[in-house]
């Protein structure tokens, strides 16, 4: 049977079927690392693994290249038999694993195309049904091939696709994704968004998850609860919208930004005319000096070009309503990490506003004032 022109074509078939998959699928995640590393660490979390989380972002990073590189190495048909071993391993594995997301413990999304085609778990499980056999056919087929018999043009191609696809992963871990699957992408006018009627029903409700940083305890609060906003004491879990359609990702509708007083100044910032450059910052004591020299060059460009500069963090404020990059007080406000998150995918960087409208998103080692 392996052997029949027939066969040959249909294994053929389910080659290229499952290369494309893969290559999609590891694209998509490895160019946002830091989309991919968050949904990593909620899978930890359900499955009480936290200890491993700080190893989230290397593992994102390896977990979609190495997924990446499988796929072209299919497409390509370079060591095809090893390479048929580990995608039956790893449709096995993420077959059972989408099971479990969809009954024993579900979760909103699996993640397993990024932030660019979001399926639920029953769609992801279906998926996998589907190409889990293809994987077996492709491994029927070349069964008869030696595993560890490597010519040196495939063992050329091996290295190019690993580092190709490492590199690319961390290219954008060190800068910004190479495409912007999510709300807040250059071009999107954030009150205009916000304005937008959402997909949920009207009597729906933000719900905010964090967990106690001492005691592990999971509590819900509402946007307009100031207290999940103290870092040190509450780490964000998700966010989710009470009703049938359920909210993975902070919506645009959620942006909200509050000063040291708890007083609402969205608007204020998001409405204002001209330029507006918004620093954001996830930990201040983490910040690195050569970014704080970077935010303070753009303060002062910015002073001279009549725009005005914001900070935007997560980080509790302790009472001070602005924040010194070193040439004098920026105003600051509070937004939800998941927030920023979502909005820029970096620890610190810069989302710049031209009339309300997101014109650039920079990482701080991209900043040139």
């Amino acid at each position: 049977m392996r052997g029949t022109r027939t066969f040959k074509i249909v294994a053929n078939i389910c080659r290229l079927i499952l290369a494309c998959t893969f290559i999609l699928s590891g694209f998509t995640k490895v160019i946002d690392p830091w989309g991919t590393a968050l949904k990593v660490s909620e899978y930890l979390s359900i499955y009480g693994m936290e200890w491993l989380d700080p190893a989230a972002m290397t593992f994102s990073i390896w977990l979609c290249g190495a997924e990446l590189m499988m796929g072209c190495m299919l497409l390509f048909k370079v060591r095809i038999r090893l390479i048929s071993i580990f995608a039956v391993l790893s449709m096995t594995f993420f077959t059972v694993l989408t099971l479990l997301s969809a009954t024993v413990l579900p979760v909103e999304d699996c993640g397993c195309f990024g932030d660019a085609l979001r399926l639920t778990p029953w769609e992801t499980f279906a998926k996998n049904v589907v190409l889990l056999p293809m994987a077996l056919v492709v491994w029927w087929r070349y069964r008869p091939d030696k595993v560890f018999a490597f010519k040196p043009m495939e063992i050329v191609l091996t290295c190019t696709f690993f580092c190709l696809s490492m590199y690319l992963g961390y290219y954008c871990y060190i800068h910004l994704p190479l495409i912007d699957f999510l709300p807040y992408k250059v071009g999107v006018n954030i009150h205009e968004a916000m304005q937008a009627p959402d997909e949920a029903p009207d009597e729906s409700e933000t719900v905010l998850v964090y967990r106690n940083r001492a005691t592990g305890e999971e509590r819900e609060f509402s946007l307009e609860d100031p207290e999940w906003q103290d870092d040190t004491k509450w780490e964000w879990v998700d966010t989710r919208t009470t009703s049938d359609v359920p909210s993975v990702r902070p919506l645009v509708s959620e942006f909200a930004l509050r000063d040291a007083a708890g007083r609402d100044a969205t608007l204020e910032v998001i409405t204002r005319p001209g330029r507006v450059y918004m620093l954001c910052v996830t930990d201040f004591e983490r910040q690195s000096k050569r970014c704080t020299r970077r935010m303070a060059e753009l303060v002062e460009r910015a002073r001279s070009e009549g725009a005005w500069v914001v900070c935007l963090t997560p980080d509790l404020l302790h009472g001070a309503m602005t924040h010194d990059f070193g040439t004098g007080g920026v105003p600051c406000y509070n937004i939800d990490a998941s927030t920023m998150k979502t909005m820029l995918r970096a620890e610190c960087g810069l989302v710049t506003l031209d009339d309300g409208t997101i014109t650039a998103k920079k990482n701080c080692r991209d900043i040139r004032p």
